[in-house]
């Protein structure tokens, strides 16, 4: 990826941005709602696209994975999933659940948008849509489970 041809989270993104408590970017309406347990300590909603990442993980449901608080996400390593180049982008909108290509990482986004393009190989695979600061009141590390909504 070139730096003539970077692109940026916002790259062609359905957004909200009156309302700084919820999502920057908007939901998908067809996608698939997915519940993600931080252990017995919180429930986060949200909800998938339909790319061909989200496909593999989706295959793979409940899934879980060792995920850690960091300044701006919970992220924790994953396995490797498929993904189309053409979807990596540098940076992130609050709200957002990326895979990143580069460990592979899943990581779930809630702050710091303004700052996160210096961050590259994100794909979006989904959004929240719990209030941001339900996530962000959490600490210290999980067992996290992303299993589809009932």
């Amino acid at each position: 990826m070139t730096e003539t041809t970077k692109r940026v989270a916002s790259d062609g993104a359905q957004m909200q941005t009156e309302d700084k408590t919820i999502a920057t970017r908007i939901p998908p309406e067809n996608g698939t709602k997915i519940n993600i347990r931080f252990g017995d300590d919180a429930v986060i909603t949200g909800v998938l696209n339909d790319s061909d990442t989200v496909k593999a993980l989706i295959a793979k449901l409940p899934y879980t994975v060792h995920m850690s608080r960091y300044s701006h996400d919970f992220c924790g390593v994953t396995e490797e999933l498929p993904y189309s180049e053409d979807e990596v982008h540098y940076g992130w909108l609050n709200g957002d659940i990326d895979y990143a290509i580069d460990a592979p990482y899943f990581t779930i986004l809630f702050k710091d948008e303004d700052e996160s393009e210096q961050f590259g190989y994100q794909v979006n695979i989904g959004v929240i849509t719990s209030p941001l600061a339900e996530i962000d009141a959490l600490n210290g590390s999980y067992d996290v489970t992303v299993e589809l909504a009932e």
